[in-house]
């Protein structure tokens, strides 16, 4: 069980760094630093999206409308660390 915890451990912890670059992504678009016109970059965008669009968008359906703050991935991010100790409160015992 010990293999099983940590695996998923790893699995969510790499999942939260996903969100992570594509919400740092996101704001290097929104302010012209980066452009999608590069291919790297609009590949890079383009996986992040479809990593991280499935488990962001029925969020994003529940949360009131917050005039243009995104707060789905900070929820998402809470939900994943709480399932994450929920997994290591009962499969390491």
């Amino acid at each position: 069980m010990l293999a099983l915890t940590n695996l998923l451990n790893t699995v969510i912890g790499v999942y939260i760094w996903l969100i992570i670059g594509s919400v740092v992504l996101s704001w290097l678009i929104a302010f012209n630093v980066v452009n999608t016109g590069n291919r790297i970059v609009y590949q890079i965008g383009d996986f992040l999206y479809r990593v991280t669009e499935p488990a962001l968008r029925p969020i994003r359906n529940l949360l009131p409308n917050m005039g243009g703050l995104d707060l789905s991935p900070l929820v998402l991010i809470l939900a994943l660390y709480f399932v994450r100790d929920l997994i290591n409160e009962y499969l390491r015992y």
